[in-house]
């Protein structure tokens, strides 16, 4: 079991942060809380967050910075749109040694750098009826 304190955020794959940032900032009101880049995912994430002080609900929106980026790769088949929900945890390489035993399908096995200083692992969508489930493990 995850046992999952609460939804962490939402991933958006698209092609261009700059050309969505609009809707989200001017239609939904969301607050703009900075870019960074993560080489290891091969990805720029944009983060907004959206709902009352302490209670926000952050949305990522994920712009690949590289052709063969994992991000890359789902805009190609998919376009753009709705990448994966992400759930925080602790422990998590407990967890997915747990959920390996258990024989749920992982696209890691091991726990990986994430934005935020976070640690990140994936459940392969085949363990949810087609959603990319991501894990998040708060840094340091």
């Amino acid at each position: 079991m995850i046992e999952a304190r609460a939804l962490d955020h939402v991933g958006i794959a698209v092609r261009s942060i700059e050309s969505r940032r609009g809707f989200y900032e001017r239609t939904l009101g969301a607050r703009f809380a900075g870019i960074e880049t993560v080489p290891e995912q091969k990805v720029r994430v944009a983060a907004f967050l959206v709902g009352a002080p302490g209670r926000e609900v952050r949305i990522e929106l994920l712009e690949p910075t590289s052709e063969d980026s994992p991000v890359a790769r789902f805009l190609e088949k998919r376009g753009e749109g709705l990448h994966h929900l992400a759930f925080s945890t602790d422990r998590l390489s407990e967890r997915l040694e747990a959920l390996a035993a258990a024989s749920v399908p992982l696209v890691d096995r091991k726990a990986r750098g994430g934005a935020h200083g976070t640690r990140i692992a994936f459940l392969h969508p085949a363990a949810s009826g087609g959603v990319l489930v991501e894990l998040c493990e708060p840094g340091d």
